[in-house]
């Protein structure tokens, strides 16, 4: 006797491999899945350090601003007490100027030379007073050019002028004050007496 199968075993087949790709289907698509998960969350987990990492930098940077505002604080204060210490140190060496000055006219004032007044800008210096005659005026710019204390005498005007019924010289004469040089000291450290 013949043998004949009638059951429909290429539809089972069929079946059999539709389910088999069925489920080689879903592991892929489980597995690209878990794939994607994983990415995702070793991303999230790098993003979240890094935003960590620049919080810290971002405060620490905080704190860095604060500290140069208070350097910067610090440096203006210290150039405000530099300046009030150097003019501190201007009136201390400027404080004998005035009986450098007025001393040093009392010596170089030849006779017949009087003065009607002074006046000092700074370090210059303006004379006005009245000479017996044109030469005592030459001899008193002389002896400002000669003065260690005075430099750069200038004659500003000279004219005839009667006082007290007498005919004299009045003058104006200008210059500038020298710093007065402290005393060099010697090899054994003592300034020369």
């Amino acid at each position: 006797m013949i043998r004949i199968n009638l059951l429909p075993h290429r539809e089972q087949r069929r079946a059999a491999r539709q389910r088999q790709f069925g489920i080689f289907a879903g592991a892929v698509g489980g597995a690209a899945l878990l794939v994607v998960a994983a990415g995702h969350m070793a991303m999230s987990a790098r993003i979240d350090a890094q935003n960590e990492r620049n919080a810290y930098l971002e405060g620490e940077i905080a704190k860095l601003d604060k500290e140069i505002a208070d350097i910067k604080e610090l440096k203006a204060q210290t150039q405000a007490l530099l300046a009030r210490k150097q003019v501190v140190e201007t009136l201390q060496t400027n404080r004998a100027q005035t009986v450098y000055l007025l001393d040093q006219l009392v010596r170089l004032l030849p006779d017949g030379v009087y003065l009607k007044g002074i006046k000092q800008t700074g370090n210059e210096v303006n004379v006005q007073g009245f000479a017996q005659s044109n030469a005592r005026v030459a001899t008193l710019i002389r002896s400002l050019e000669a003065s260690p204390y005075l430099e750069s005498s200038d004659l500003v005007e000279t004219k005839a002028a009667t006082v007290n019924g007498l005919r004299v010289s009045e003058f104006a004469v200008k210059f500038k004050l020298t710093q007065p040089q402290a005393p060099a000291e010697d090899a054994t450290g003592k300034k020369p007496s």
